[in-house]
């Protein structure tokens, strides 16, 4: 089965790879007798549905969660049900996958307008005139 994550992005269900743990945190009620944490591990390095570039920058993204294998893993552990937070798991998958598909734009080099480095300058001698003005006086008849 193929989960769409936008229109040009769909991943295989067998790409992903939910375990499902303990969750960390103060006791309760069935805190430590219940494993309803998800644990979602995705290949993102040898995924066959993503771009180069959106891996590289999936990667780049996710930063500490990938492993130096390129294993994406999400830890969901908001809700206290296995299946909510499996749903929240595969949200968090899709808005990083979504993000990194994301092309950046590229930074157009610009010089400082003459008025800009006119206002600039004319900042600069305001400030020194008020530093001068600091300054105690001394009087040369002394």
């Amino acid at each position: 089965m193929m989960i769409s994550i936008n229109p040009e992005i769909s991943l295989d269900e067998n790409e992903l790879n939910f375990e499902f743990v303990r969750s960390s945190g103060p006791g309760g009620q069935n805190v430590n007798k219940v494993s309803t944490a998800a644990q979602l591990r995705f290949d993102a390095k040898n995924s066959p549905n993503l771009k180069h570039d959106v891996r590289e920058r999936l990667i780049k993204l996710a930063g500490r969660k990938v492993t130096r294998d390129g294993v994406l893993i999400i830890h969901a552990n908001t809700y206290r049900s296995q299946e909510k937070n499996r749903e929240d798991a595969l949200r968090r998958l899709s808005q990083l996958i979504i993000e990194a598909s994301r092309v950046p734009r590229q930074r157009k080099k610009t010089k400082p307008t003459f008025a800009s480095k006119t206002k600039r300058l004319e900042s600069k001698r305001k400030k020194s005139k008020v530093k001068e003005m600091r300054k105690p006086v001394f009087n040369s008849s002394d």
